[in-house]
């Protein structure tokens, strides 16, 4: 009774932890954030495109607002 009743809570303890939502990876969006250079920032026309690349990859991706 007893050991059957340690299998049941170990094997619910280890299939808990399986879930997760398939659709979405969070982990993936974690390392990243939106770019918002200042005012006062001095960007070239290469620079500021690779900004708004990397902003709009994001907002579609990670689900970043404007």
């Amino acid at each position: 009774m007893c050991k059957t009743l340690i299998a049941l809570i170990l094997s619910a303890a280890l299939t808990a932890g399986c879930a997760i939502d398939p659709t979405r990876d969070r982990d993936a969006c974690d390392w990243a954030a939106p770019i918002r250079p200042s005012r006062a920032d001095v960007l070239s026309d290469g620079t500021l495109a690779q900004i708004v690349t990397h902003n709009e990859i994001g907002a579609r991706l990670c689900g970043w607002r404007p």
